[in-house]
């Protein structure tokens, strides 16, 4: 993204196993914020009922785990063999993750016209409302989030972090640095999610999540339409 993962794959000469641990990290850290990242993650913690720091965690843990899981597949083959998808499968895959960040995005609009964040006060207490009920149940297990993770991985957005472990001459190596720069991504997808769950969860920014809900769903879903687009090579694509 804008030319940060080639800055930091700069740092290393492909040899010193320090530089390179330290850049398998820093490109798993930063890899978290790609934007298609960025308007999954966001969609999957405030599509659900309970968006705490610790409910947001546990969710983004395992859609961490499941990307992981697929980069550490994918980037597999690349490390050791330098076996590459073809180009028609790395696009399909691309384009999937479009369609996963607008399937996200339009749940979230969904529950949210049928007044799943609308609340009113009790004695009191404020109470949330979803489908007519007053205690609605979690909208997003653990497995599905591994799920969308899994699929979300398949893209291509950490080609230069894989190609800069490909370049590696010692496969033990490259390969330990591979689970080392998904583990990174994992870890700090958790760390995102938490992050937006503590402040979904704040009670100036819960108060006015009816009015929040359409708006991240509107640009979560026009976002992922253009990166389905972008993915076909029918809208530009600079990311």
């Amino acid at each position: 993204m804008f030319g940060l993962d080639q800055w930091i794959a700069g740092f290393s000469d492909g040899t010193t196993m320090l530089l390179l641990v330290l850049v398998a990290i820093l490109l798993g850290l930063r890899h978290a914020s790609d934007p298609d990242h960025l308007a999954a993650v966001t969609t999957l913690i405030a599509s659900g009922k309970e968006r705490g720091a610790r409910s947001a965690g546990a969710l983004g843990l395992a859609w961490g785990c499941g990307h992981a899981t697929s980069l550490f597949a994918f980037g597999l083959p690349i490390v050791l063999y330098k076996a590459y998808l073809p180009e028609p499968v790395q696009r399909a895959a691309e384009t999937t993750i479009g369609f996963v960040i607008m399937a996200l995005a339009v749940w979230l609009l969904v529950r949210w016209r049928g007044g799943a964040f609308s609340s009113h006060v009790h004695d009191g207490a404020r109470h949330s409302h979803e489908d007519g009920h007053v205690h609605p149940r979690r909208t997003r297990s653990p497995g599905q989030a591994y799920g969308i993770g899994l699929v979300h991985g398949m893209g291509g957005s950490a080609g230069v972090g894989v190609l800069l472990l490909a370049s590696i001459s010692n496969r033990t190596v490259a390969v330990a640095a591979l689970g080392l720069f998904a583990i990174c991504t994992a870890l700090s997808m958790t760390l995102l999610s938490s992050g937006f769950g503590l402040t979904l969860s704040h009670p100036a920014v819960s108060r006015a999540f009816t009015r929040l809900a359409p708006v991240i769903g509107i640009a979560s879903l026009a976002f992922g339409i253009w990166y389905a687009l972008g993915a076909q090579h029918l809208a530009p694509y600079p990311l």
